[in-house]
């Protein structure tokens, strides 16, 4: 026990932070651990690029925070560094239609956004190929979270724009790496037959990790973000457990975050168990947060009405929806669909006394939690 009362106390102008960047969900860490043979299968995809050639296209595909975002950041930062190979990461869950994911790697290749209207797709789509051909690039394209194109039906016609770009302009060398996390999507199987003839990826998974990966993984994290001693082991190993119950590293990373804004809160130098299981509250919810972000107002609506009508069939539902956001039936039922690919929410059919089958709407959350994240 120290003598001084304030000996563990943080003043004013102190933090228990080394580098609170270290816990965003951008960041890409310098050492990147248990994907080793991942990376070597991208790389070896990626390989022909550096050579010049058209690289192999690939699928990655694995559950939410299994590092596939990472892997791919982190290699078309070292092929930025080291090559001439051009590289964009197109997130999907922002950009979901082909206009918007080509408008992405305009923005890309040229360092300047393209007129936000007044320009057809034919025109940039040729502008991209010219500059390609003209400096001589390959073009490497990440379509993270590309479920969100199909989502909006907008997948076959974006990659078969980008797989027949060497037909429409002799000379453009363009590959794809396709990213998915909904583990429900068969991605071949869901594109036009005309997309599938010239599609043949490599596929690269990445599983969950196991718990002893999560604690040497957010060690590593917890040393780089934090001042030493603030996290000990007992504090670790609570996180990890609590990461590894959920299958989603961006659990854990966030949770390291808002634990260390708990202690600092008590003006604590140092993270308590408490500091972390208060904190779980919130980042037991990372996957809501990011879902509902990348949700259009409409579909932000009818989440909400959901939410108010939870259980209840889906023709009420629309009903409630309709006279709030005056749309109609078409887009009310392609929201349903996405939101329930989504796991927002559960849409399960029933008998409905003698009228035929009837769909039950039902949040796959807590309502409280998905209405203050609303």
């Amino acid at each position: 026990m120290p003598d001084d009362p304030e000996e563990g106390m943080l003043s004013w102008d102190e933090t228990v932070f080394r580098d609170e960047h270290v816990f965003e969900i951008d960041y890409v860490p310098e050492t990147f651990k248990h994907r080793e043979s991942q990376l070597q299968s991208l790389k070896y995809a990626l390989r022909p690029a550096v050579r010049g050639a058209r690289p192999l296209n690939t699928i990655v595909s694995g559950p939410p925070g299994t590092g596939k975002t990472t892997a791919v950041q982190k290699l078309f930062g070292e092929l930025s560094a080291e090559t001439d190979v051009r590289t964009v990461r197109v997130n999907c869950q922002v950009d979901s239609t082909r206009y918007a994911v080509f408008s992405r790697i305009f923005q890309g290749i040229f360092d300047y956004e393209p007129p936000s209207s007044g320009i057809s797709f034919k025109k940039l789509f040729g502008q991209i190929t010219d500059r390609l051909v003209e400096d001589e690039e390959v073009l490497v394209v990440a379509l993270d979270d590309v479920n969100y194109l199909f989502y909006e039906n907008e997948a076959s016609d974006t990659l078969y724009s980008l797989l027949r770009a060497h037909e429409a302009h002799s000379g453009a060398r363009i590959g794809v790496i396709v990213i998915s996390s909904d583990l429900s999507l068969d991605v071949i199987d869901e594109l036009d037959t005309r997309v599938q003839s010239v599609f043949r990826p490599e596929e690269v998974y990445f599983p969950v990790y196991d718990e002893n990966d999560i604690v040497d993984i957010l060690r590593e994290r917890a040393r780089r973000g934090f001042h030493d001693g603030v996290v000990g082991a007992p504090e670790l190993d609570r996180v990890a457990e609590l990461t590894a119950e959920k299958g989603d590293l961006r659990v854990g990373i966030d949770l390291l975050r808002r634990a260390g804004l708990n202690a600092e809160m008590r003006a604590s130098r140092t993270v308590s168990v408490d500091d972390v299981n208060e904190a779980y509250d919130k980042s037991k919810y990372v996957h809501l947060s990011r879902s509902l972000r990348g949700l259009s107002e409409s579909e932000q609506a009818l989440v909400r009405v959901i939410a108010e009508h939870n259980g209840e069939q889906a023709g009420t539902v629309y009903d409630a929806f309709h006279e709030e956001t005056d749309l109609g039936y078409t887009r009310y039922s392609e929201i349903i669909n996405k939101l329930d690919q989504l796991g927002v929410i559960e849409a399960t059919y029933a008998d409905v006394g003698g009228r035929g089958r009837s769909r039950s709407l039902t949040l796959a959350y807590d309502p409280e939690a998905v209405l203050t994240r609303l």
